[in-house]
């Protein structure tokens, strides 16, 4: 049997009942997916106005509410088995540090405590991500680097893991802590962005292009995600779960322009004016409830060195992505063709 073949296999026992928050994410939504696809009882949770015409074909219990409400965690948690905590709030004008502290943290914090009351609660999943570790100065980075987060998502996401980590400890709660690398794959829309670069023969890239950049793609994630549910060597750990080698952003821009059956141009624009720029567009914006037209973090994104050992996932749980970079970016990129994005 393949390596795909195998990792298939892992998750949740069929009519065991599991929570998903984030169910109507990019990760979330295919994790429901999968869950149900083994036979599992799924309940999601879901802000009141968030979209689930995706999953309308998926046999799903949802549960409509916000996500930091207790008496929600409370009904959401009862005779649950496993929890795979994906909610996020995700970086927006106008959101404030209490909202991001009330999503990542005080969130982690109810459902923890209610699964840990539950009599015969298996695998709490908590999904946070490598923004924690911030840019790597000596890369490659592994799960016992310092956590040295740029921005208040990021700096909540590290507190929610810590919390999480100190009670599981104190409790005796069966946790395991996943930090994905970049996440792409047919429907994503976040480096979407980067395709449509590419197809418009012009990419412009801050900096040199060589900072180095660690993908994974959303189906080996999913699989990771199954495997940490289950294996007994998952417990108490952290893993950073990315594809075995990482890549640079002109090497994916070039990629993907292959597979489009072009060539890219890459245009080079100097850092230090784009990160004024940024913060002056955020000093001015952030105030009056506006997106800035440009970020900081957007342009941390070409300038910062995210590469990571990824081995640990497999020594300790197996995991192998099925996917290499250049497949999946191809793969992806004909997704995005066959469906009309690019």
């Amino acid at each position: 049997m393949s390596r795909e073949g195998k990792d298939s296999l892992a998750g949740p026992p069929p009519g065991s009942a599991v929570l998903v928050t984030g169910a109507t994410g990019f990760t979330g939504s295919l994790l429901t997916r999968r869950l149900v696809a083994r036979g599992a009882h799924v309940t999601a949770l879901a802000r009141p106005g968030s979209t689930i015409a995706h999953l309308a074909d998926v046999d799903v219990t949802w549960v409509r509410g916000d996500i930091g409400d207790g008496s929600l965690a409370t009904e959401a948690m009862r005779g649950k088995q496993y929890v795979f905590h994906l909610a996020a709030a995700y970086r927006r004008a106008g959101l404030s540090e209490a909202e991001y502290r009330r999503v990542h943290i005080a969130s982690t914090k109810r459902l923890a405590e209610q699964a840990a009351r539950v009599v015969g609660f298996r695998r709490f999943v908590h999904v946070s991500t490598i923004g924690v570790h911030g840019s790597i100065s000596h890369p490659p980075a592994n799960e016992l680097s310092p956590l040295r987060p740029d921005d208040v998502y990021q700096r909540t996401k590290a507190a929610a893991e810590q919390w999480l980590r100190g009670f599981s400890e104190a409790k005796g709660l069966p946790c395991t802590i996943i930090r994905p690398c970049g996440i792409f794959g047919p429907g994503d829309r976040r480096l979407w962005k980067l395709f449509r670069m590419a197809k418009l023969g012009v990419f412009p890239i801050v900096g040199r292009g060589r900072h180095l950049y660690h993908l994974i793609h959303v189906e080996d994630l999913v699989t990771a995600l199954l495997l940490a549910a289950v294996h007994p060597g998952a417990v108490g750990e952290s893993f950073i779960v990315g594809n075995r080698e990482w890549t640079t952003l002109d090497h994916m821009a070039r990629v993907v322009a292959g597979a489009l059956g072009r060539r890219v141009r890459l245009v080079y624009l100097p850092a230090a004016p784009l990160v004024f720029c940024a913060t002056v567009c955020e000093a001015v914006c952030r105030p009056l409830g506006l997106e800035p037209p440009l970020h900081r973090r957007r342009v941390a994104f070409f300038t910062k060195d995210r590469a990571f050992d990824t081995s640990k996932a497999n020594r300790k749980l197996g995991f192998a992505p099925a996917r290499g970079n250049d497949e999946g970016l191809v793969d992806t990129t004909r997704w995005y063709v066959d469906h009309g994005w690019l």
